[in-house]
C-alpha cells in the first residue's frame, strides 16, 4: 500500500543495532518548543550517545478544562468549545457534538444537512491531513512539499471562511441543524478546491518518491506494532498504519457515509513511512467522497423546523411574542435534552472522536466527556522513540499529528 512508491536501494542499510555496553546515560529535557515540540509537550529523555534508551513523555496543560467547562453552559453554549479540541479540523468537532446530542434527544436533521455534514467533515479532514503530511515533510527538509500543502489547505481554509465566517472557530453546527445554508457559489469554489488539491498531491508525489532523504528518515522509523496499537487504544491513521482496517465512516456508518464509495488505506509496518502514506491516500479518498456528495446533494431545510430545538428565524422572533419567547427559552433556559445518557463516536482526522453525554431533562449537560484520539497516540509515543536517535523524535512525533486542544484534561 502506497501512493509514494519507495525503491528498495534507498531505504536504510540493515546494519544490526550496536550492541556495545552503555558507558553513560545522558538524562536530556527536550521542549516544550514549537514548533518542534509542539506548544505544551516535553520529553524527558534517557540518552546513549544519540539513541534514545527511555522517554517520559508530558503533554503539559492548556488550562481550559473542556469537559467542565461545558457543564456550566447550555447545549448551544457547548459548541464553541468544540472547536477548540482539534483546532485543524474543527468543524468535525462540531458536527459529531451535534450529532450525539441530536441522538440523545431523539431528533432527526433534514437530509440536506447531513449532506452539508458530511461534506465539510471531509473538508476538514484534507485540511487536517495536509497540515500533518506538510509539516511533517518539512521536518525532514522537504520544505517545499510543506509549502505546497499548505497552499492548498489555505484555500479550503478561505472555503471554511467563506461558508461560516471564521476559519478556525466556526461554531457552525447546532443541535438540529447548522447556522445557515451554503452559499451560492460554493460547489463551484469546492470543485476548484478539489482540483487544486490533486495538483499538489501529484507535485509532492514526484517530489517524495524517490527522495532519498525522506525514505531514509521516514521508512523503518517509530515503528509501533498491531497488537500494541490496539492495546494502547490508538485508533484512526496510526492504526490502519498498521495493517488494520478500523473506520468508523464504513465500520459504522453515520451521516451519509453509507451513500458514498471510498476505500480505507492501510499500511504494512506501523512506521512513519505508513502513517505518512495512510494519510497521504486518505486526502485523495476524502475528495473522492466530496464529488461524489456534491453530485448528490438536493435543495431543502437546513435545520429542524422545531422551536423548542433549533432558534426561529428573526422575522418571526421581531414580529411574533411566540417567536420572541422560543428564542429567549432556547438562549437562557437552553434546548431541554431528555434524560439519559449516550456515547457516540464517529472519524475525524487522528481516529476516534468520541463524546459521553449526560443529561437530566435540563438545558444544560450534567456531564460531558470527550475521548479524543491524540490523547491516546501520545500515550504510546514513548514505546515508538526507544531505539531511536534524537532527530526521529520529531519525526515521529510529527505523524503523531498531536492537536494540543484534544489532550486538554
Amino acid at each position: 500500500m502506497s501512493v509514494i512508491s519507495k525503491d528498495p536501494a534507498l531505504l536504510h542499510d540493515g546494519d544490526e543495532p550496536d550492541n556495545r555496553a552503555i558507558s553513560e546515560i545522558v538524562e536530556l529535557q527536550m521542549g516544550p518548543s514549537h514548533p518542534a515540540t509542539h506548544g505544551t509537550i516535553k520529553f524527558n529523555l534517557k540518552l546513549d550517545g544519540e539513541t534514545v534508551i527511555a522517554c517520559d513523555t508530558e503533554v503539559g496543560y492548556l488550562h481550559r478544562g473542556f469537559e467542565k467547562m461545558c457543564e456550566q453552559g447550555t447545549w448551544t453554549q457547548t459548541i464553541p468549545y468544540t472547536d477548540r479540541l482539534n483546532y485543524a479540523s474543527p468543524l468535525i468537532n462540531n458536527f459529531l457534538f451535534c450529532e450525539a446530542a441530536e441522538r440523545l434527544a431523539g431528533v432527526t436533521v433534514p437530509e440536506r444537512c447531513s449532506y452539508i455534514r458530511t461534506i465539510l467533515s471531509e473538508m476538514s479532514r484534507v485540511a487536517d491531513h495536509l497540515t500533518c503530511l506538510g509539516m511533517s515533510a518539512t521536518e525532514v527538509g522537504a520544505i517545499s512539499v510543506g509549502f505546497y500543502m499548505v497552499e492548498a489547505r489555505e484555500i479550503l481554509y478561505n472555503l471554511s471562511q467563506h461558508i461560516t465566517g471564521a476559519r478556525v472557530t466556526v461554531s457552525y453546527g447546532r443541535i438540529g441543524g447548522l447556522t445557515r445554508d451554503l452559499p451560492d457559489d460554493f460547489e463551484e469554489r469546492m470543485r476548484a478546491a478539489i482540483a487544486h488539491t490533486r495538483t499538489v498531491m501529484g507535485d509532492a508525489e514526484k517530489l517524495l518518491e524517490r527522495n532519498r532523504i525522506f525514505i531514509q528518515r521516514m521508512a523503518g522509523v517509530g515503528i509501533i506494532s498491531k497488537e500494541d496499537t490496539i492495546s494502547y487504544g490508538i485508533t484512526g491513521p496510526l492504526l490502519r498504519a498498521t495493517g488494520v482496517r478500523r473506520d468508523l465512516r464504513k465500520d459504522e456508518p453515520y451521516m451519509m457515509y453509507d451513500r458514498v464509495e471510498f476505500n480505507v488505506p492501510v499500511g504494512t509496518k506501523g512506521d512513519n513511512w505508513d502513517r505518512f502514506s495512510v494519510r497521504f491516500e486518505e486526502v485523495i479518498e476524502s475528495l473522492k467522497i466530496i464529488e461524489q456528495l456534491l453530485g448528490q446533494i438536493e435543495p431543502g431545510p437546513v435545520k429542524v423546523d422545531d422551536p423548542t430545538i433549533y432558534m426561529p428565524d428573526k422575522a418571526k422572533v421581531y414580529n411574533s411574542i411566540e417567536g420572541l419567547m422560543a428564542q429567549f427559552k432556547i438562549v437562557i433556559e437552553g434546548v431541554r435534552i431528555p434524560a439519559g445518557e449516550i456515547y457516540f463516536a464517529g472519524e475525524a482526522a487522528n481516529g476516534e472522536l468520541g463524546f459521553f453525554l449526560v443529561s437530566d431533562g435540563s438545558g444544560r449537560p450534567y456531564r460531558v466527556r470527550v475521548r479524543p484520539p491524540c490523547f491516546y497516540a501520545m500515550g504510546a509515543l514513548a514505546q515508538m522513540l526507544v531505539g531511536g536517535g534524537i532527530a526521529d523524535i520529531i519525526s515521529t512525533f510529527g505523524m503523531i499529528n498531536m492537536i494540543g486542544g484534544e489532550c486538554d484534561r
